[in-house]
């Protein structure tokens, strides 16, 4: 444990002044003609002198060491005084320039609350044949999120999202910091990085944010969350933490499959209804999209974002064609680790050394590039162009990341125990299970 060390007090300085007298001595003369009644008197005026003398030095030094003593406490108090003003000064400061910064954002910040259709049956619960009193659907709201607007353009304004907060949506409504809820309008979505975008009418939009660098950050670095956690009760909530790590991978599960995410780790408070917000730099920059928290037993303060390098090019690709094209090689997929032993070595043909190490295709669809390669059921995809996938996560990572539509991959397989290479050529479908 750390202590802070108190200034100690200051020691009075002491001054000691001897009070012996010093020996006088007569002159030859005086000693042979000494006379008794004389000594009394002069010894008393001599003393008297002495006296006076230490008097009036000790005094003088008194009043000395009493004035240095009172001008060094005095520029000590105004020193302290000085720097105490000085701290304070700073730190408020620092104080007043974060709450001009997030004042100065909030209004960019807004919440969405998605709208689901929920079908009511008829009478007793059950529809009617003849659709008398047959089910109706009502629009329910099944959740809310956060959103930041980071662009205006022809009268309408465009805001950034997760996936997560608008999916399955049938009605979007975004609620300003005017107070006013306005229509939103699905623009695209794609839900393997979990980003969306939203528009809305420019007409009561007062402010727009603006991205910073992600790839500048370091740990350490003091960053500010703003959403609306629990809800619309508590918009534009703020948080302040600092930057707890940079680069790191997720796996994160989506309704296209498992993936693995880069995000950026903080701990500044993340809550439900965060998700969507901004994770501000100092200078007010967004520099990450607030997406997911570790939420566990015994975890405090582990929550990510998506960096805002990673979400500027997938929000103008969703801006200009409303999804997120990409590589297809057209087969169903499970993780080899999830494929019972048993299976593995009897089925597929496994050695010891292969097993558990892998993509198990399920399914190859008809007239996809799997199926024109030549990939089948059963087979085990062990690397896409020599780069091992030993997960699904990590070959749709290949996949997406590392290659483009129209290329030609090289696929290892082993198929009955038997490690062959298919040269597939990706297609531009898009589909969930790839």
């Amino acid at each position: 444990m750390e202590y802070n060390r108190e200034n100690q007090p200051q020691t009075e300085n002491e001054i000691i002044v001897s009070d012996k007298q010093p020996n006088q001595k007569l002159k030859p003369e005086q000693q042979k003609r000494r006379l008794s009644w004389m000594t009394p008197i002069i010894s008393g005026i001599i003393g008297g002198s002495l006296v006076l003398g230490v008097s009036t030095y000790q005094h003088s030094k008194d009043q000395t060491v009493d004035s240095s003593a009172q001008t060094q406490t005095n520029q000590t108090s105004t020193s302290s005084s000085a720097n105490e003003t000085k701290t304070e000064k700073l730190s408020s400061t620092s104080s007043s320039d974060v709450s001009a910064m997030v004042e100065n954002i909030s209004p960019a910040i807004v919440g969405i609350s998605n709208y689901q259709k929920q079908t009511e049956n008829g009478m007793f619960g059950f529809e009617s044949s003849d659709n008398t009193n047959s089910g109706s659907s009502t629009e329910e709201e099944t959740g809310t999120g956060s959103g930041v607007i980071y662009k205006k353009a022809n009268g309408k304004a465009y805001i950034i999202t997760n996936n997560h907060v608008v999916e399955g949506a049938s009605k979007l409504k975004v609620s300003l910091s005017n107070g006013k809820e306005v229509e939103g309008k699905l623009v695209g979505s794609d839900s393997l990085t979990d980003l969306a975008v939203v528009e809305i009418s420019a007409d009561n939009v007062e402010k727009v944010a603006s991205f910073g660098d992600s790839s500048s950050l370091r740990a350490g670095e003091s960053v500010v969350a703003i959403g609306n956690p629990l809800g619309k009760d508590l918009s534009r909530t703020v948080t302040q933490g600092i930057i707890s790590g940079v680069d790191r991978t997720v796996s994160v599960n989506t309704s296209a499959g498992e993936t693995e995410m880069n995000v950026i780790q903080t701990d500044a408070a993340i809550n439900p209804g965060n998700s969507g917000g901004a994770l501000l730099n100092t200078k007010g920059e967004v520099i990450g999209i607030n997406s997911m928290k570790i939420s566990e037993t015994g975890v405090e303060g582990i929550g990510f974002a998506i960096p805002s390098n990673d979400v500027k090019p997938i929000a103008e690709e969703l801006m200009s064609k409303g999804k997120i094209e990409r590589p297809y090689i057209g087969i169903s997929m499970m993780d080899l680790s999830q494929v019972p032993e048993n299976y593995q070595t009897g089925t597929l043909g496994l050695k010891s050394s292969q097993l558990n190490k892998g993509v198990y295709i399920g399914q190859v669809a008809s007239g996809s590039p799997a199926e024109k390669a030549g990939l089948k059921e059963n087979d085990v995809i062990v690397s896409l162009n020599d780069k091992e996938t030993a997960a699904g996560s990590t070959l749709r990572n290949i996949l997406y990341k590392d290659t483009q539509i129209g290329d030609t991959i090289k696929v290892k397989i082993i198929r009955n125990g038997k490690t062959m290479t298919k040269q597939v050529k990706l297609d531009q479908k898009e589909e969930a299970s790839s």
